[in-house]
């Protein structure tokens, strides 16, 4: 570790006169022998780099969000070569070289980071070995060993053995029981930061070697820092612990108010924004309106969070508008509930005629009765008919031809004979 901070032992001047500006601070606060004046002047290092490091955070979040316009073609790959996994990292790579994407890009905030980061292991480890080193004169030397953080002194490791701690004015239970704390919540805080990404803010429809380098260093940085803890001074933990909260933190506020399309993050928040817009019943800031539209641009190619999102909108009585705008739909029907609140509700749907049973549509269709029912329909169909005069001259001519027919005078219905009205017999056969 000496070997690898000494390679950036070029920035050691400007950490060390930042350390001395924010001491200069807190020492006319709290004291300029005290652990909070030293540890707050570490702790406002962090912030000063982070600050720095946002147009490289911004950045990151681009090349995110360019990695998420891929998926569609990430998908197509991996189902055309779903058996040939060589092929299949291949064409990824090529899909990457050919979009200017890189998987690799949300290192870059660590990586930025990582020289000020030897450079204040490079500043501690010369105070714990009664060093002068940058700015730090003898005078700020003194002060920083008899700062003590919790009992545990700024330089202290947690492998220093009884009398290099004794010399810093500790005891070793002291150091090691607030050195494993902080080493503990280090692993702690990175492990939940990357699992929230991986849990809250990646599209699983999709699979990409980038999620399985994701899924990776969740598990690989908590071993990580957790080795290489011990070996580092109570001062670097202090920084590390604190980079890592405000990653921790920068990240909640990403997923929250700019979520990954496809994932649990985006369910929930066009949960929110739906019942924001619906009680408004309109976007209300430029961020809503930006993804309105960017989910209306989207047309056929939303998945299903947006579906919800666009027809739930629908159901209510609004329509998202090209411009990220909302408005009140025209098919929409105001009603007005039992406690007379007014509610929207959409046009009502014609109704299908009910389908009748089996049973009922053969009893339609089959042989009709004998005798009086069939008396019934001809009056029927002679009432139905009444004003057409020649309907009734074939009824008297029939009625007249019945008895001179066959022997023994039986009327068609008994006799079992055709229905309907017979032509009359020729006068020849007669």
């Amino acid at each position: 570790m000496d070997t690898i901070a000494s390679l950036f032992s070029f920035i050691t001047t400007p950490v060390s006169w930042v350390i001395v500006q924010f001491h200069s601070l807190y020492g006319a606060l709290f004291g300029p022998d005290t652990g909070w004046a030293w540890g707050l002047s570490i702790v406002s290092l962090v912030i000063l780099i982070r600050i720095c490091l946002i147009p490289l955070f911004v950045k990151q979040i681009k090349a995110t969000r360019a990695m998420q316009t891929l998926q569609p073609e990430m998908k197509k790959i991996q189902e055309r070569y779903k058996n040939d996994k060589q092929r299949q990292s291949e064409e990824m790579m090529k899909l990457y070289k050919e979009t200017g994407t890189n998987p690799l890009s949300s290192c870059l905030p660590i990586l930025a980071q990582s020289p000020f980061f030897f450079a204040l292991y490079h500043v501690l480890n010369s105070i714990a070995s009664n060093d002068t080193i940058g700015v730090i004169n003898e005078r700020l030397l003194a002060s920083a060993q008899k700062a003590h953080i919790f009992g545990a002194p700024l330089a202290s490791k947690f492998t220093d053995g009884s009398s290099e701690v004794a010399a810093l004015g500790s005891s070793i239970t002291d150091v090691r029981v607030v050195t494993a704390i902080m080493i503990v919540l280090m692993s702690l805080s990175q492990f939940y930061t990357q699992r929230q990404l991986m849990t809250k803010n990646v599209d699983t429809s999709v699979k990409t070697p980038f999620m399985q380098q994701q899924k990776m260093l969740m598990y690989i940085f908590p071993i990580i820092f957790a080795v290489f803890g011990i070996n580092f001074p109570v001062g670097v933990l202090v920084y590390w612990l604190t980079t890592n909260v405000w990653t921790m933190g920068q990240q909640m506020y990403v997923i929250h108010n700019n979520p990954t399309p496809g994932s649990k993050a985006q369910a929930a928040y066009l949960d929110r924004l739906y019942k924001h817009v619906t009680h408004h019943g309109k976007t209300r800031s430029r961020r809503e309106r930006v993804i309105v539209k960017a989910i209306v641009a989207k047309g056929r190619d939303r998945n299903d969070y947006e579906r919800k999102f666009i027809n739930g909108l629908s159901k209510a009585g609004l329509a998202a508008q090209t411009d990220g705008t909302v408005l009140k739909s025209e098919a929409a029907v105001a009603t007005v509930t039992e406690d007379g609140t007014p509610t929207t509700a959409a046009a009502p749907k014609r109704q299908q005629p009910k389908r009748q049973p089996k049973s009922k549509r053969q009893a339609a269709s089959g042989p009709k009765p004998a005798g009086g029912a069939e008396k019934t329909s001809a009056a029927s169909t002679s009432l139905s008919k009444s004003d057409d005069p020649q309907d009734a001259k074939p009824a008297e001519s029939a009625d007249k031809a019945a008895p001179k027919s066959g022997g023994g005078g039986r009327s068609r219905a008994q006799s079992g004979q055709r229905k309907g009205p017979q032509r009359p017999k020729s006068s020849s056969k007669k």
